[in-house]
């Protein structure tokens, strides 16, 4: 749906543009910050954050308004209506248990990679990844995998709109690069990001796909760089994380 459709309701799109504006911000916002990062009036946003308030996804102190636990009820709501998860989820956790570090399962949204689930290794990462994180795809193993399933035509959208940002010294930020490196994960079925979303983070990933062989997700292992090389990735993780993904895909088809 775009924009000027007929059923496009400009009200309720801005009210979750005010909503989504506190996920990027780690304090209170004033309206007058909400206003700038969403791009309305202050009286525009006044109206909105008052509505969420008495919606209960807001509250206010003397430093600004904050999210409320409510907000949560959405999420949880997302995470319950998918089988995925509960199908994946114990092949994480058995994926973390025999390489000792953290795995992930990802979706694509708007260009960007959200985590639905994560189980923890007992070792620390440069990066605090929670469920619900967002994080730009390009950048990402996970991402680029997602961007795999893409067709060209919906791929070449994507980096004509992109605006990529350099996060570390080793983030592709040239368009043509960033395609190479998505073409890359197509063609060999994963893909290793190294130290491109933060100094310090290798990670390798795998795509869960649907009974059609549609990329539904991604599977993925973090690591430290300083436990891991680049190199040795592909040959001591990548097998796992394939076994890992071929056995949820088989789950998905018995349960579906």
């Amino acid at each position: 749906m775009k924009k000027n459709d007929p059923d496009h309701v400009e009200a309720l799109a801005r009210g979750l543009s005010v909503l989504k504006a506190f996920s990027t911000q780690d304090r209170p916002l004033s309206v007058s910050d909400v206003a700038e990062l969403v791009g309305i009036t202050r009286t525009a946003a006044r109206r909105f954050i008052l509505t969420l308030e008495y919606l209960g996804y807001l509250s206010y102190d003397s430093s600004g308004y904050s999210l409320r636990p409510a907000v949560l009820e959405i999420g949880d709501a997302y995470l319950l209506s998918h089988n995925l998860l509960a199908v994946a989820h114990p092949h994480l956790a058995s994926l973390v248990q025999q390489v000792g570090e953290t795995a992930s399962l990802t979706v694509l949204h708007q260009g960007r990679v959200i985590y639905i689930d994560r189980v923890h290794a007992d070792r620390v990462l440069t990066v605090n990844i929670i469920i619900g994180t967002s994080l730009p795809a390009y950048a990402t193993a996970t991402g680029r995998v997602l961007l795999s399933g893409l067709t060209d035509e919906t791929l070449d959208e994507y980096l004509e709109a992109l605006v990529p940002e350099s996060l570390t010294g080793n983030t592709a930020i040239d368009r043509e690069e960033i395609r190479k490196r998505i073409t890359a994960a197509r063609g060999h079925g994963w893909s290793l990001a190294d130290q491109e979303l933060a100094e310090g983070l290798r990670s390798i990933a795998v795509p869960v796909r649907d009974a059609g062989g549609g990329i539904i997700a991604a599977l993925n292992v973090s690591a430290h760089a300083t436990r891991v090389s680049a190199e040795s990735l592909p040959d001591t993780i990548l097998p796992r994380l394939l076994t890992a993904a071929a056995a949820i895909e088989k789950d998905l088809a018995a349960d579906g």
